[in-house]
């Protein structure tokens, strides 16, 4: 398998007159919106509480949880985007920010490396005991990739030291041995940020834990045996249910979260849109790292399933309100579709690592459609306000007489109480000088026309 090389920090430097210009924006006005807004500054948006949240997890105050499960994620993407930016430029105001916040999440992280605010505050007997449904892993690996950022951008070491406790952790209760828990996580996003965390530390063991959980989704009843032990309860209406995640009955739930089989065996994206390009990514990721064949052709199977019949003209992909979810072959509705931001920003993760392996032009003309649309379409030009999904037609008075299209927002949003693609859209764009090329050999290979400055290490030989 060819190699082609991702850049790194500082070969390329965006300087161009429409990007330059979102990329300030994301660093002078979207992180400090942002910002505000994680600490309930912002009048009249949806609340977040997702910074007091760790103040009550350290004890600094007292408090109940509030916010989605997975609430942590939305700070550790507002870090990432922060070390993104600091590695173009250094700002001791966006440090001093993200040093304050940092002080705190490693006051909350548990003497074992354990992180996750809701089961430190509310149900610390149940850590990992709903793998499924609770985003222990997701928001594992949202730290370990902001942390990563930071530390690569900064050098500073508190961070960092907290994702290697984190990641010890994690390792030392999921795995293949005796005593360990032999699952994987329900929303993928863990492999992508082990893999990350193993390029910086070297730890082999990461990458390793990575691939177990790529290798061994979908070969086992592990979501089956937890429900069972959980007494069958879903945890989001607190229901008994014949099956986990039954709310989505058009599909298996399976399906929705991509273990209905081996993941060298799909040939066609399915279930959860965001859940499924993440897992596309590190699959992708990890096939050109251990050269692996099988696993790189399942990965273009899969791309070229969502390419050639389940992608907008947009970009934008995950047709169904239901689900968030991929349907079936050309199933494109204009009005009712979903279409979230995270999904598009994963599947540019995805062609990015898709590029790893071979010099495809498919790949930058997706990312393109991708960027220039539903991405950018996602946030206003001001930088403070959001869409989280995007249909291609609205009729205002529609999204609020039809359920069929109430999770359509005509206008863009100050916030959301499900607040991923924000900080989703911070991190990807203050980050966009990693995907304009590739490298190999003597080659550099150009994916994306936007103005730059680059000096790209050329390599003889891999």
């Amino acid at each position: 398998m060819k190699l082609f090389r991702l850049l790194e920090k500082q070969e390329c430097t965006v300087v161009d007159p429409f990007w330059s210009r979102y990329i300030s924006l994301i660093k002078d006005v979207v992180i400090p919106y942002q910002w505000d807004i994680l600490n309930d500054r912002i009048p009249e948006s949806e609340p977040s509480h997702a910074i007091d949240n760790f103040r009550i997890a350290a004890g600094d105050m007292k408090g109940r949880f509030y916010g989605q499960v997975f609430q942590d994620s939305d700070v550790f993407k507002w870090l990432e985007a922060v070390g993104n930016v600091l590695m173009l430029e250094r700002n001791e105001v966006l440090e001093e920010k993200a040093d304050s916040v940092i002080d705190i999440i490693v006051r909350a992280q548990q003497p074992d490396g354990y992180l996750n605010t809701y089961f430190i505050i509310e149900e610390p007997d149940k850590r990992w005991t709903n793998v499924l449904e609770c985003h222990e892993l997701y928001c594992a690996g949202h730290f370990i990739e902001g942390a990563v950022a930071y530390y690569l951008a900064t050098g500073k070491e508190k961070v960092y030291q907290a994702a290697l406790k984190l990641a010890d952790h994690i390792d030392s209760v999921f795995g293949p041995e005796e005593g360990k828990l032999h699952g994987y996580p329900g929303h993928q996003e863990i492999e992508i940020a082990l893999l990350k965390l193993y390029d910086v530390s070297g730890r082999k063991r990461y990458l390793e834990l990575a691939q177990y959980f790529i290798d061994t989704r979908g070969t086992n009843h592990f979501f089956e045996k937890e429900f069972d032990e959980r007494g069958r309860e879903c945890f989001w209406t607190k229901e008994k249910m014949e099956e986990p995640n039954q709310r989505y009955n058009q599909f298996p739930y399976s399906y929705y979260n991509q273990f209905h089989k081996p993941v060298r065996e799909q040939n066609r994206a399915v279930g959860h849109a965001v859940r499924g390009v993440y897992m596309y990514t590190a699959m992708a990721d990890l096939a050109v790292r251990i050269n692996d064949e099988e696993l790189f052709a399942a990965g273009k199977a899969i791309w070229n399933n969502i390419v050639g019949r389940q992608l907008y003209i947009t970009g934008g992909i995950g047709a169904t309100h239901s689900g968030e979810a991929f349907t079936g072959d050309y199933d494109l509705p204009n009005d009712t579709n979903y279409s979230e931001t995270c999904a598009s920003i994963g599947l540019i993760f995805f062609a990015q690592k898709m590029l790893q392996a071979e010099a495809d032009g498919v790949y930058g003309d997706v990312m393109e459609q991708a960027l220039y649309n539903t991405i950018l379409g996602g946030m206003n030009y001001d930088g403070n306000r959001f869409f989280y999904v995007n249909p291609l037609a609205v009729v205002p008075e529609a999204c609020e007489y039809n359920t069929e299209r109430s999770h359509v927002k005509p206008e863009r949003q100050k916030w959301f109480a499900c607040a991923c693609c924000p900080p989703n859209i911070a991190r990807f764009i203050a980050g966009l000088w990693r995907y304009v090329y590739t490298a190999r050999g003597n080659k550099v290979y150009v994916h994306l026309y936007i103005g730059n400055e680059s000096s790209i290490k050329l390599r003889t030989a891999y």
